[in-house]
């Protein structure tokens, strides 16, 4: 008797503890189509409000990890009596018939039974709509066997987890350049996703989808500094510099997750697409700076565009812990699954030689660490990288996890003769020159090619032949600022001519040796759009004085 006495109260304190009453709050649901404003409809103040399309229904998502039963009820409330709302969950239709009331009432709707674990969801539409809303919904509440060790988002922030791959580096490896590929399956391209693909210790470089007609190349690199908000309140000394910038490039600053120097680029790249992007380092300890500059591989032109150079102060270091990632920046569709493939990833060492990386490692944001959101994952498929996030499908990866990929031994080729903006370029450089004959701050004799020359001194000697090997004095300055980036000093210098920019090769040829010659250099027949030094910013008219010595068949 006794026994049978003890397993009726062990039964029912189980029943009691399983049947627990969850609240989940109204403002962590979602609309299809989605709400204009992110805060139009969804607050943590006043849950559901504003609701009154009735083409346009909610949807809340938890994770049940116990089969059971399961009763639903929204707390709700109409100053208008006669809106009837259907709630779908588990393959069942409930409806619930909102009265007339000022203050939020909890309805049930109904029960349901739920046969297996995993990801569910409400759905709540209106089947009939009676007033100038449809209805406030204050919270959802459920309860029953099935919400044992229920899971769901209790946070108004609705955006699914950021999620990253790292890709280990050692120490000894001095990197100058990141080069990684970025694929986005087709459904993938959801507004408000950020694929970036090289990031770095001080920037990052990816594409986004800003809305349903524009899509954007993003580079952009940190300030020094503890400032996380208003970049207005961060010192000069600690403000990234804008070197220069690619045609139709937008340069500014940003704020509100630190803050620091942006660009973007308009550009509509599309799914199923594979696209190249490298960013480059140029670090001089003597100033504590680091020059940064990222590239985009265009492959309808099969050429490379800048997108922006930036120095950065109180730096002086390579590139260091690189990754990746996927970011739903924005929390109005944080229930569709993002999803990016990364390959080929390889660096550049300070001595040339290329370093492939076939290794990285799973993490997660502050909302996948707080556990608010638990669908995510990454992994290794046809050689590449992955990563996914949102979506409401169980997870697939665990913090820490190491994938490694198959090495492909195709080293990135990079031609930078081919820019995709050296039309537009060379316009811009020849008004550049015009500008500063007309200013008198240059004079020119004539010109060659494309490249302007001014004769300082007739030279006694034979013409210069593109073939020889020269000795001369030089001083270079940049037209832009007149700032000197390289000179010979006491000793002149000796260069197999055809070994230097075609600027050179077209120019010094009009000077006699004995003779001087100042040669302007447009960026198309200079370094073009390549960082080449810390003194050369990319797309660079150049100046050059230059005196000939001797000449060496």
């Amino acid at each position: 008797m006794l026994r049978t006495f003890l397993c009726i109260i062990t039964a029912f304190f189980t029943i009691t503890v399983n049947a627990q009453t969850i609240t989940i709050p109204a403002y962590t649901g979602y609309a299809v189509p989605a709400e204009k404003d992110e805060s139009s409809m969804f607050s943590e103040k006043n849950g559901v409000q504003n609701w009154t399309d009735t083409k346009q229904h909610l949807t809340y998502f938890f994770y049940i990890r116990k089969a059971g039963d399961l009763t639903i009820g929204l707390n709700t409330k109409n100053t208008t009596a006669g809106t009837t709302l259907k709630l779908s969950v588990a393959g069942k239709d409930l409806l619930l018939n909102v009265p007339s009331s000022k203050t939020s009432k909890m309805i049930k709707a109904g029960s349901v039974t739920i046969k297996d674990s995993g990801f569910y969801s409400i759905t709540i539409s209106a089947v009939k709509k009676a007033g100038n809303t449809i209805a406030d919904i204050q919270s959802i509440q459920l309860s029953g066997t099935a919400t044992a060790d229920i899971h769901f988002n209790p946070k108004e922030r609705r955006n699914a987890a950021s999620v990253h791959l790292r890709y280990p580096l050692p120490d000894s490896v001095k990197a100058v350049a990141f080069y990684n590929e970025i694929t986005i399956p087709a459904g993938a391209d959801i507004v408000h996703s950020y694929y970036m693909a090289c990031g770095f210790a001080r920037g990052y470089f990816g594409i986004q989808v800003n809305s349903e007609t524009e899509r954007r190349v993003i580079f952009s690199v940190w300030d020094a500094g503890n400032e996380a908000v208003d970049r207005n309140k961060v010192a000069d000394s600690n403000k990234v510099q804008l070197m220069a910038k690619g045609i139709d490039v937008f340069a500014d600053g940003f704020g509100n997750e630190g803050t620091g120097g942006h660009s973007h680029w308009i550009y509509p790249w599309k799914t199923g697409q594979t696209y190249k992007l490298m960013v480059t380092a140029l670090p001089d300890s003597a100033t504590q700076t680091t020059t940064y500059t990222g590239y985009f591989f265009i492959p309808e032109l099969q050429k490379w565009k800048l997108i922006a150079c930036f120095r950065a102060p109180h730096d002086g270091s390579t590139l260091h812990n690189l990754y990746s990632f996927n970011e739903n920046f924005v929390g109005l569709n944080g229930q569709l699954q993002r999803k990016a493939f990364f390959g080929n990833q390889w660096v550049q060492k300070e001595n040339g030689q290329w370093k492939e990386l076939t290794q990285s490692t799973f993490s997660y944001d502050a909302t996948g660490k707080a556990g608010d959101r638990i669908d995510y994952g990454g992994g290794v498929a046809d050689g590449k990288f992955y990563l996914w996030n949102g979506g409401f499908q169980n997870a697939s990866a665990k913090y820490g996890d190491v994938f490694n990929r198959s090495a492909t031994t195709q080293r990135p080729t990079i031609d930078w003769t081919k820019n995709a903006d050296s039309a537009k370029q060379a316009e811009q450089d020849q008004q550049m020159i015009f500008a500063a004959v007309k200013n008198k701050q240059i004079d020119t004799t004539g010109s060659k090619d494309g490249v302007y020359y001014h004769i300082l001194k007739e030279g006694t000697g034979e013409y210069v032949s593109v073939n020889d090997t020269v000795t001369v004095f030089y001083k270079g300055t940049l037209l832009k600022d007149g700032s000197i980036f390289d000179q010979t000093k006491d000793k002149p210098a000796v260069f197999p001519l055809k070994r230097l920019i075609k600027g050179w090769q077209i120019a010094v040829p009009m000077c006699k040796v004995g003779g001087k010659i100042r040669i302007i250099i447009p960026s198309g027949l200079g370094y073009t759009i390549r960082s080449r030094s810390k003194a050369i910013p990319p797309n660079s008219v150049l100046v050059f004085d230059i005196e000939v010595l001797s000449t060496k068949k």
